[in-house]
Order: C-alpha cells, then structure tokens, then sequence
C-alpha cells in the first residue's frame, strides 16, 4: 500500500468512508489510503472474493474495513451498505468510483450495453450520494466522484462511458450548488492509470499512450487515492464543484501544432 505523506496519517480519524468499485484499481486503492489514515471504510463492490482481500489487507494491517457486495446501480443493494458504514459511524464521505465500460462504437454497440454503462457509471453515484445525504448534511461531509478524461476528448470506441463521465461534472457541480455549505462535491478525473483495465490494450498501444503525457510514464492507482484522499479531507475546505485532472498531463500534450 502506498503510505500518506507525513503528517496526513490522521486525516480521518474517527471518521467513515465508502468507497464503491472498490474491490481492485483506483477503488481498492483509495480504501486502503483512507484507511490508513484512520477512517472506517465501507466498500462496495460485486466482485466479493476480490473486495474481501482488500478488506482483509486493510484490517491485516491494523485498519478498520469491511466488504459489502452491492451493485451500485440496484437502489436495494444501497440499503445493505449505509447499514454496514453505520457500524462505523455516521458517512463522512463517500467515493463514487464504481463503473463498468465496453469498448465498441456507436454502430456496433447494444442498447443494453448502453443503458447499463449510464446505469452504473452515472446513476449509481446519484443512488450511493442519496442514500449517504442525510450524514453527509450532518456531518458536514464531502464526495468524490470519479470521472476520466474521457469527458473531456473524444477517444474511439468509448460513447458510453464517455457520456457517463461527462454527465458526473455536471453532476458534481449541481450537487455542490444544491448541498453546500453543507456537503462539499468534487470529482477528480483520471488519465492513464495502470489497472487491470489496460490488461486489453496491446504494448504498443501502451507505449503510445504513455508517449502522450507530460509525465512519461503510467499513473498509479495510489497517485489517484492521494488526489481523492486530499478532496475529501478537511484541507480541501474551500474546494467545492471543482474537476481536478490528474492525469501527468495527458490532456494538454499535444503532437502538432
């Protein structure tokens, strides 16, 4: 696991967390940084055996975590997990990463596939922050959305899922007007991250992908939990409605002129 920097480790003390997709990737990631600086951590997932390795890594290491099979996008699946933060505490925070995706064209993709890219990606954040709203207003809390920078550039065979993270900036900042002061809203959006996702994509597409950014190189999952660790904290008091890209500065290399 990645460590938080020095002096950040009791951040969320006395505080809970859910944090959904959070079996693998940029999720597992975030749960673990949370934990590590003294949060309660739901997380959500439907991978069970995956999310139950990551929770048993978390409380492995001293932390406090527990797994709750839940698809987002089912509204009755959300009742099972704010019984399981409340064990914890009142919802301090919730992490809106879960998504699912299908690489294909407009002309070859289903309406299935479709709807149920929309389903998980976007409405299942609109169910997870209803369910956790009454704590998060209590406690005066904060949410993170995931997004990517696929709502920002068009990159083929991604017309779902790039109108899924579209939708989540507007999203977040019509959530942050309608719950602040109470509730602060954020999204953070992703570039290259090595996960399992890019398990599919050829070396040279890689290697292509890895030459588009400032940084030279992969982002890690970690490098992300950092970003949505810091969103979610009492540092980022005055920061409500705001996209941050972390994403090595793939999104203003350009090749030509």
């Amino acid at each position: 696991m990645d460590q938080p920097a020095r002096g950040q480790g009791a951040r969320y003390r006395n505080r809970t967390a859910v944090v959904t997709g959070a079996a693998s990737g940029i999720g597992a990631a975030t749960a673990e940084r949370l934990a590590q600086e003294g949060a309660g951590v739901v997380l959500a997932d439907v991978d069970e055996p995956a999310g139950k390795a990551v929770a048993a890594r978390i409380t492995g290491a001293g932390g406090r975590a527990t797994f709750v099979r839940a698809d987002v996008s089912a509204e009755a699946d959300w009742g099972r997990v704010t019984s399981a933060a409340h064990r914890f505490g009142p919802v301090d925070l919730l992490v809106a990463n879960a998504y699912t995706i299908e690489v294909a064209p407009v002309h070859e993709l289903t309406l299935g596939s479709w709807e149920r890219q929309l389903s998980v990606n976007v409405t299942g954040c609109f169910l997870g922050f209803r369910a956790v709203l009454p704590d998060l207003r209590e406690r005066r809390g904060a949410t993170v959305l995931t997004s990517s920078v696929h709502a920002h550039a068009g990159i083929p065979g991604h017309p779902a899922y790039a109108a899924s993270k579209g939708a989540l900036l507007s999203l977040c900042g019509q959530l942050a007007v309608e719950y602040g002061p109470e509730v602060r809203v954020n999204a953070v959006l992703p570039g290259p991250v090595l996960t399992a996702a890019w398990d599919r994509v050829p070396p040279e597409e890689r290697e292509r992908s890895i030459a588009q950014t400032a940084a030279r190189r992969f982002g890690t999952p970690g490098e992300v939990a950092s970003a949505i660790a810091f969103l979610g904290s009492d540092e980022a008091s005055f920061i409500t409605g705001s996209h941050l890209l972390v994403d090595g500065g793939w999104s203003v290399v350009k090749a030509s002129a």
